[in-house]
């Protein structure tokens, strides 16, 4: 692009440090830094400190990003007794970011504004009610757990996956301000899975463009690892034991396999799910192959999985996960459902997905897909070694370029647009 562009983003949650959300805020942000001038508009309490230490050490991105951190009231003993009640407060700190917002904008008049983060579409703040081209996106948490599941999460995650599902149904298709967000995109909607983008399609009846929400760490990795002739399979399982993650759909598919597949299974993490899970092992007389590790250190969690002949997950409600891209990065073949955000990143280059109909099937083909990787270790070893290359087209600068494109499209557009905005502006009047 002939110039750098001005743009404002909006990243409630963004941190250097941190994974999840605040990780991916900042990834997008630094990755775009390198493209256009950014004004950051973030969460004061969680990430402010993080942010100056962050810009100390890293003085270039002090020229191109000008964060500006607002306070979030929470209300926590609210928050347990209703947990729905985050988005009251979470809209009033929108709110405050939309004032602001309008502030800079009279003093800076920027090309773009971009609603980056929190991904949920239930919350799409307020950024598209100002004069100038509007980005949203990635967009998520559209998706609902497969209803055949349901039964399979345990009563507590069926009776909580039930209402989830129930309630995302009817917000698709009842929720205003996320469909008229949509709408003053005007096509310039980024869809964290190809999931969302046809909820998008079908329910705000707009197009999107799919970019996943989350990037591979720096990681160099090594050359595949080779597993000798009769070396037990290493799997590697990575996530928080709640039920939507689903380790049993692979504990039990571990039980079918025939006693001459030796395999091991490192189990990261840790949660509410976790003694369930061990007892369920114990009855499907796995435990003895399995190891739980808990949550460990970063670099010895990266050890574990680059030590891995295959990395195999089970979600049945995510995004992409940053620690699907992680393993891909660092040299490890996938074996996941084709479902989720998993569907747009796993490719036959480096690993192998499993279909979604029901438990069962499920279960018999994750069986399936280790006894292959089993039996076939030069299939294995193709996959290990096109896992780095799929990370690389997946990196912060790939998507980057990707949203840069989008941006170009918004200013190139503009003119055009000004007469049609100032109609929209006035129907819809100035206060939030």
């Amino acid at each position: 692009m002939a110039r750098r562009l001005r743009i404002l983003v909006s990243a409630y949650a963004c941190s250097p440090t941190r994974g999840s959300e605040p990780g991916m805020g900042w990834g997008w942000v630094a990755a775009l830094s390198r493209h256009h001038d950014l004004w950051v508009i973030t969460e004061k309490e969680k990430f402010e400190t993080e942010i100056r230490t962050e810009l100390a050490r890293r003085p270039e991105l002090r020229e191109r990003i000008r964060f500006l951190c607002i306070a979030h009231r929470r209300h926590k003993l609210l928050r347990m007794l209703w947990p729905p009640s985050y988005y009251w407060f979470l809209r009033r700190w929108h709110k405050k970011a939309y004032r602001l917002a309008q502030e800079l904008h009279a003093e800076v008049g920027f090309d773009v504004v971009h609603q980056l983060n929190m991904v949920g579409f239930r919350e799409p703040g307020y950024l598209w009610r100002l004069d100038a081209p509007f980005v949203w996106g990635p967009v998520g948490g559209m998706g609902l757990v497969p209803w055949r599941f349901l039964a399979s999460l345990g009563l507590a995650g069926a009776i909580y996956h039930t209402a989830r599902n129930l309630l995302n149904v009817l917000h698709r298709r009842l929720l205003t301000r996320p469909k008229r967000a949509a709408r003053r995109s005007e096509g310039r909607l980024i869809a964290a899975t190809s999931e969302t983008a046809e909820a998008i399609a079908r329910f705000f009846g707009q197009q999107s463009r799919v970019i996943c929400e989350a990037g591979p760490p720096d990681c160099a990795p090594r050359s595949a690892n080779i597993r000798a002739p009769g070396e037990p399979l290493r799997l590697v399982w990575s996530g928080l034991h709640v039920s939507r993650k689903a380790l049993p759909l692979l504990l039990r598919a571990l039980s079918r396999l025939p006693n001459n597949i030796e395999w091991l299974l490192d189990v990261l993490g840790e949660g509410p799910r976790t003694a369930a899970w061990k007892r369920l092992a114990q009855r499907l007389g796995v435990d003895e192959r399995c190891r739980w590790h808990g949550w460990l250190p970063r670099d010895r969690a990266v050890e574990v999985m680059r030590g891995g002949h295959a990395f195999v997950i089970t979600s049945l409600l995510d995004l992409t996960s940053t620690v699907l891209l992680e393993a891909l990065a660092l040299g490890v073949p996938v074996i996941c459902l084709d479902h989720c955000g998993f569907a747009d990143v796993v490719t036959p280059d480096c690993g192998l997905t499993v279909p979604v109909q029901s438990p069962r099937q499920v279960t018999a083909d994750l069986a399936a897909s280790i006894a292959h990787l089993w039996h076939d270790e030069p299939l294995r070893r193709r996959l290990a070694e096109g896992a780095p290359r799929r990370a690389q087209a997946l990196s912060w600068e790939k998507r980057a370029e990707a949203v840069d494109a989008i941006y170009a499209a918004a200013v190139r557009r503009r003119p055009a647009a000004r007469e049609e905005r100032a109609e929209e502006l006035s129907a819809v009047g100035s206060t939030i």
